[in-house]
């Protein structure tokens, strides 16, 4: 007798159906959908951000160039003649001074923060030495403590050394305001940078120094520049520390208001007789420069901030 024979599936037959989907099966199309409600919600989000950022600015803008009655009368209405001529009134009544004063002090804050915050969480990230960890947490403590909390013992340390209402005075006081937030990310940075780098510097005979300058210091050019900029615009708008440390001491004393007092003060002198347009267009001077250095330089704050992360 001959063997049973066995049955087999057609080559050509129609295709078995899928296993039934359980609980834990996720659909490939369920998966699609739940991108596109994801991205909805974050553009819609987005959106509504731009929103809130632009209409401001765009008040702003607009109200440098109105009436005290157009700004009363419509919030967002077009002006009627948009002179130019309200931002040279606006200088003129001081608002060169303050830019100036400010400039002036940034020039010198924003270097000597970078300098010696990159140098000191250099030595933290790089050597192993007694107390390393408990330096560092010292800076980090310092991004924690509020400065409210210091302007009395600042104002009479400032006054013990005659730095107040001086541009240097308040320019060191920057410094060591926003060291704290440098060591910290530059610390992050340092730790990321190939130490076989480092070695080879050390074993071509160049000095620790040398090696931070010319080796590890270039290589750290994208978070530079992101914390650069963030020290910029901390210390652009910081309010608080110049209304404390530079007040006239005397009669003789010159004023040397930075931006963000000077519109106070501004505002301050136009007492019932207010020029609206004038303000505006003050706060439109003191608005434009930052954001032209962030649009700038945007690019590169991104990949400042991520470098550290993809390496």
């Amino acid at each position: 007798m001959s063997a049973p024979l066995k049955e087999t599936a057609p080559t050509g037959g129609p295709t078995p159906p899928p296993p039934p989907v359980g609980k834990g099966t996720v659909r490939p199309g369920d998966r699609r959908g739940e991108g596109v409600v994801l991205n909805v919600f974050s553009h819609g989000f987005l959106a509504v951000w731009a929103v809130l950022i632009v209409l401001p600015l765009l008040w702003l803008v607009l109200g440098s160039f109105k009436t005290d009655t157009q700004i009363g009368g419509s919030a967002f209405g077009w002006p009627r003649n948009w002179d130019p001529d309200v931002f040279s009134r606006a200088w003129e009544k001081g608002i060169g001074d303050y830019f100036t004063s400010t400039v002036i002090v940034l020039v010198m804050s924003v270097p000597l923060t970078m300098l010696f915050g990159s140098m000191a969480a250099y030595v933290l990230a790089r050597y192993e030495f007694r107390g390393n960890r408990l330096l560092y947490y010292f800076f980090v403590a310092g991004a924690m403590f509020p400065v409210f909390l210091a302007l009395v013992p600042l104002f009479f340390m400032v006054q013990r050394l005659d730095m107040l209402n001086t541009y240097h005075g308040l320019a060191l006081v920057y410094v060591a305001y926003s060291m704290p937030f440098t060591v910290f990310f530059m610390h992050a940075f340092f730790r990321t940078l190939p130490t076989a780098v480092f070695e080879a510097a050390i074993l071509d005979g160049a000095s620790h120094t040398r090696t931070f300058f010319q080796v590890m210091l270039p290589m750290a050019k994208p978070g530079l520049l992101s914390v650069g900029i963030f020290n910029t615009l901390g210390q652009w708008n910081q309010y608080i520390l110049p209304t404390v440390l530079m007040q006239p001491q005397s009669g003789d004393d010159p004023e040397r208001y930075v931006l963000t007092q000077g519109l106070i003060q501004l505002q301050q002198q136009q007492g019932y007789a207010s020029d609206l347009p004038v303000l505006f267009a003050g706060v439109t001077i003191a608005m434009v420069p930052m954001l032209v250095v962030y649009l700038s330089f945007q690019r590169q704050v991104q990949a400042g901030l991520t470098s550290a992360t993809l390496k």
